[in-house]
């Protein structure tokens, strides 16, 4: 078992710390992809476009090029939810994260490192919706593949969980994507309760349908 240890994220990070974060969400587009394929609303009419110029020209090159070109519609749009997602948060809170989360109240930005080389991230930020009791959003958690099924991202969760009472929040909250089972199985773990599902911002994500869960964990009331 590899040892680690938790610290505050510091300016010498940043470059690393974004890649780590980009490429985590990146892999998931295969799996995503792969899922679509398997949707009625997909398989079928590309079914459909498939065999029609077949039986219609009896030219197998004009019916391999359809093909080709629905793979790599629904490919494009599976990567651009991620890509996008990946763009705006760069330019977003990860733009300039020291200030956004060292410097600001009840915000914090961890890194897991073993033998000097970053091995994981995770981010807290209060979730800012009016009128509701204090949550706590875990956000940025992420650990290489090469680094998984050491216990990382247990700790940096657990880590996110302890800031948050301590700071007097009554839950922690989080979204995933429908395909990171992986995810939801280390949040059940961990205590975490699935709320509820929704649909991205986006205009297509009902096509492929691209799904949100959300998870909460209910912090206990000190005596």
């Amino acid at each position: 078992m590899s040892s680690f240890y938790i610290r505050l994220y510091k300016d010498s990070d940043y470059h690393i710390v974004r890649d780590i974060f980009a490429r985590g969400i990146h892999e998931h587009t295969a799996a995503s992809f792969r899922r679509t394929l398997g949707l009625p609303q997909v398989w079928i009419p590309s079914l459909v476009v498939t065999w029609l110029p077949l039986l219609i020209t009896g030219c197998l090159f004009t019916s391999a090029l359809a093909v080709t070109i629905i793979l790599g519609l629904v490919w494009s749009l599976n990567r651009y939810i991620y890509t996008s997602y990946v763009s705006f948060t760069l330019r977003d809170d990860m733009l300039d994260i020291e200030n956004y989360y060292l410097h600001r109240e009840d915000r914090c930005f961890w890194v897991a490192e073993s033998a000097g080389e970053i091995v994981g991230t995770v981010a807290a930020a209060p979730l800012l919706k009016t009128g509701e009791e204090k949550q706590m959003e875990l956000k940025r958690l992420s650990v290489p593949r090469r680094h998984r099924g050491k216990g990382i991202a247990q700790a940096l969760c657990r880590t996110v969980i302890d800031f948050a009472q301590r700071c007097g929040y009554k839950a922690v909250v989080l979204d995933t994507s429908m395909i990171q089972i992986s995810s939801w199985k280390l949040y059940e773990k961990m205590g975490f309760r699935r709320t509820h599902y929704c649909y991205p911002d986006h205009c297509f994500v009902r096509y492929i349908d691209f799904i949100d869960v959300h998870y909460r964990y209910d912090i206990p009331t000190q005596e």
